[in-house]
C-alpha cells in the first residue's frame, strides 16, 4: 500500500510545528491564556489536530516545556567559581530562551508545570550538584537552595520585572548572588540545625559584676 508510506513523517512534522507554536506561544502568553487554537493556528493546523496527538493543553505544555538548562560541566570551574560560574550561565539561559520563563509563570498556578519544574531541577541540577560538591547526601537540599536563589531573581528580575531587580546591572548582579550559591554548593553542612562555625545557642557570655 503506497499510498500510506508518507503518513508517521507527515505526522511528525505536523507534531513538531504544534511543539515550535506551541513553546512560542506559551513563552508570549503564559499558560494560562495561550489556547488551543491559537497554538493551532500558529502552526496552521486544525485545533482537533493538537488534542489528537497530545491529548490536552496540560500535556502540550508539559512536552513543549521540556526545557535543557544546558549546564557546563562545572567540575572543569575551579572550585572559588562555581557560584559565578552557575549564576552566569542562567542568566544566559533565561535571557535567550522565554520558556522556562513561561514555565515558572505557569507553575505557580499549574500542577503540570510545577512537576516539570521539579523534574527540571532533579534531573540536570540535583547530578551536578552533586558532583561538584562532592556531597552526594546533601544534593538535594543543596539544589533547593540553589534553586530558591536563582528563581526567586528570575521571578523578580524577568517575570514581575521589579524596577530595583531591573535597574542592577549583570556584573553586579552576578557579584551579589555568586557567594551565596557558592555557600550552597561547595559550603558545609550544619550540624544539628546550626553553623558548625557558630558557637551554641545554649552558650552565653559571662554576666559581667
Amino acid at each position: 500500500m503506497p499510498g500510506r508510506g508518507p503518513r508517521p513523517r507527515a505526522a511528525d512534522k505536523s507534531k513538531a510545528a504544534i511543539l515550535v507554536a506551541a513553546r512560542q506561544r506559551f513563552a508570549a502568553d503564559g499558560y494560562d491564556r495561550a489556547t488551543i487554537r491559537a497554538i493551532a493556528a500558529d502552526a496552521g493546523i486544525d485545533p482537533a489536530m493538537v488534542i489528537r496527538y497530545f491529548g490536552s493543553k496540560e500535556k502540550l505544555f508539559a512536552e513543549a516545556a521540556d526545557f535543557d538548562l544546558r549546564l557546563p560541566d562545572l567540575t572543569a570551574v575551579p572550585r572559588s567559581r562555581i557560584g559565578a560560574a552557575f549564576v552566569e550561565h542562567f542568566l544566559d539561559r533565561w535571557e535567550a530562551d522565554d520558556t522556562f520563563m513561561a514555565l515558572i509563570r505557569a507553575a505557580a498556578t499549574n500542577d503540570a508545570a510545577a512537576q516539570q519544574v521539579r523534574a527540571v531541577l532533579a534531573a540536570q541540577v540535583s547530578p551536578m550538584i552533586a558532583r561538584v560538591s562532592g556531597d552526594e547526601a546533601h544534593a538535594s537540599t543543596r539544589s533547593a537552595l540553589v534553586a530558591s536563589q536563582l528563581l526567586g531573581v528570575a521571578l523578580c528580575r524577568y517575570v514581575l520585572r521589579l524596577p530595583p531587580a531591573l535597574a542592577i546591572g549583570r556584573a553586579e548582579l552576578v557579584a551579589w548572588l555568586a557567594p551565596t550559591v557558592q555557600r550552597y554548593v561547595t559550603g558545609p553542612p550544619p550540624v544539628d540545625g546550626r553553623s558548625d562555625r557558630g558557637s551554641s545557642p545554649s552558650s552565653t557570655p559571662p554576666r559581667s559584676r
